[in-house]
């Protein structure tokens, strides 16, 4: 035989394959699906479980991304935006410590609001503990601190009864507070009976003018207690005979210039001070990370859970595969007599498998879809969904197929041809 007869007699053969190979396939498929038509209340409720599996596995991933959801936003109230500074010592060692302070002042905050082009806000902290007296013999050590009318803005404060300090109380040092809603109810019995009261600190008296609270719980973040009185910072200034600030706070306009701008703040004040004198900032953007971290490893733990329905589904589908093999011994014989291999049969059994399984995810991945899609199309709310879920929940569904499947697909491959014919 030449060589042109040779490949000829190749190419001939391979196409043959390949007929063949596209012939079993289509003749499995229909197999398949005169299998199911046969038995079609069998069919849905194997492919229940596995509908159940994979909805759990969408909706556990929707519920986990709307709960990161809500946890962020709730974070981000916290003013996650802003920068604190504050002075941390003297010098390096104790002994620098002690020979001088080199506190900051509100030039240091006016520094950075003049080259710092991010920042929105900033508001000097000076805090105390004093005695205050409410009249009539009334007398409690309560924190007050000394504020500046931004810093409402920046700790997201709520006033429920009257206002906040505004510029004209700070520049006319009028002696006038804002205390928080606990202390208003405890000390006044109201939001609104405690607006124009009045109380003394050594001796000076002062009139509320407005109640406010924290706009979400801070989880402790917060100079503010739950009896705490804010005063104008000009007026503060008095109580401590010194323009030293204990703290400054900035809040930036996008949380992402945070880690930047906290960089920038340390190098402008840092510039206008001794250079062994020790300053710091704080951020809130750890905290925000490791809550969305944390919020990831529960939807992960939750979706590990939802993969036990799956694998409850497959442990349905092998046992409804086992019993069709031995429901088909006799088919299986017939088969195997007319010529069908080893890998034919097991291919057979294994799409069957395979099939039953895919439909209940895809029906599954429809239900898992709906609660998300019809928040996203009948309400305001839009419920978070990933379309990664989704392609982890059918490639999950198509593997659940081919495990719990490939048992009853091996022994039915494996049944001698004489010994199934003669199965009654």
């Amino acid at each position: 035989m030449n060589p042109t007869e040779q490949a000829r007699r190749r190419t001939f053969e391979q196409t043959l394959h390949s007929a063949r190979q596209t012939m079993v396939m289509s003749e499995i498929l229909r197999l398949a699906i005169e299998s199911f038509r046969a038995s079609k209340t069998r069919f849905a409720l194997t492919a229940l479980g596995m509908v159940i599996g994979t909805a759990s596995v969408i909706l556990v991933v929707t519920i986990g991304m709307t709960g990161k959801q809500y946890i962020l936003q709730e974070l981000q109230k916290i003013e996650t935006n802003s920068v604190e500074l504050e002075y941390a010592g003297g010098g390096t060692t104790p002994s620098e410590r002690v020979l001088y302070n080199d506190f900051l002042t509100r030039d240091d905050e006016k520094a950075v609001d003049a080259q710092l082009p991010g920042v929105m806000y900033s508001s000097p902290v000076v805090s105390m503990h004093d005695r205050v007296s409410f009249g009539q013999g009334q007398v409690k050590d309560t924190l007050v601190l000394g504020v500046s009318p931004q810093y409402q803005n920046i700790r997201n404060l709520l006033v429920t009864a009257g206002r906040f300090i505004d510029q004209t109380d700070d520049e006319a040092h009028l002696k006038c507070a804002v205390v928080t809603q606990l202390f208003a109810r405890d000390r006044f019995g109201s939001d609104e009976e405690a607006v124009g009261q009045t109380f003394e600190v050594q001796g000076i008296p002062f009139t509320i003018i407005g109640v406010f609270k924290e706009a979400v719980d801070d989880f402790g973040e917060s100079e503010i207690a739950d009896q705490t009185i804010l005063i104008p910072f000009s007026v503060a200034r008095y109580f401590t005979g010194t323009e030293n600030v204990h703290q400054i706070y900035f809040s930036m306009s996008n949380m992402t210039e945070v880690p930047d701008a906290a960089n920038e703040i340390l190098r402008i004040v840092r510039a206008r001070h001794r250079p062994n004198s020790v300053y710091k900032v704080q951020t809130l953007k750890q905290m925000l990370t490791i809550a969305g971290e944390v919020a990831d490893a529960l939807t992960a733990v939750l979706v590990l859970v939802a993969a036990v329905t799956l694998a409850v589904g497959g442990v349905g589908i092998m046992n409804i595969m086992l019993a069709t093999v031995r429901a088909r011994i006799r088919e299986i014989g017939i088969r195997k007599a007319m010529g069908a291999t080893y890998r034919e049969i097991k291919l057979q059994f294994l799409t069957e498998a395979v099939i039953i399984s895919l439909t209940g995810g895809v029906v599954g991945t429809l239900v898992g879809l709906s609660l998300p899609l019809s928040m996203r199309f009948f309400t305001d709310y839009k419920l978070p969904f990933s379309w990664l879920s989704v392609l982890i929940a059918l490639t999950a569904a198509t593997l659940v197929g081919v495990i719990f499947g490939t048992v009853p697909a091996t022994r039915a491959a494996q049944m001698d041809p004489v010994e199934a014919l003669k199965y009654e």
